[in-house]
């Protein structure tokens, strides 16, 4: 929730933040970024709801598909999807 509802974009230049992890670096640029209604946290909590009322159900669908932990460094995670395309893992059945 915090890392969606907290992101801003500067209209001028495009350039996004997020107040927590990677601020505005001045008060100007601050004042004048602006929040796409999107990641206000009663629209996110809806998409999680959404979400996790059909994910069930995707899993079911998509019984081959592989889960990728996206909090590692963009190489490490390129590797893995790259290995699980060209030399699948066997799967459990």
């Amino acid at each position: 929730m915090e890392r969606l509802s907290q992101r801003r974009t500067d209209p001028v230049t495009g350039e996004r933040y997020h107040t927590t992890f990677r601020p505005a670096p001045t008060p100007e640029i601050q004042a004048r970024l602006r929040q796409n209604p999107k990641d206000q946290e009663e629209n996110i909590k809806k998409r999680l709801e959404t979400y996790y009322r059909n994910v069930k159900d995707l899993e079911d669908f998509y019984e081959d598909a592989f889960y990728v932990n996206a909090d590692q460094d963009p190489y490490v995670i390129f590797e893995f999807i790259e290995s699980c395309i060209i030399k699948p893992l066997p799967c459990k059945k």
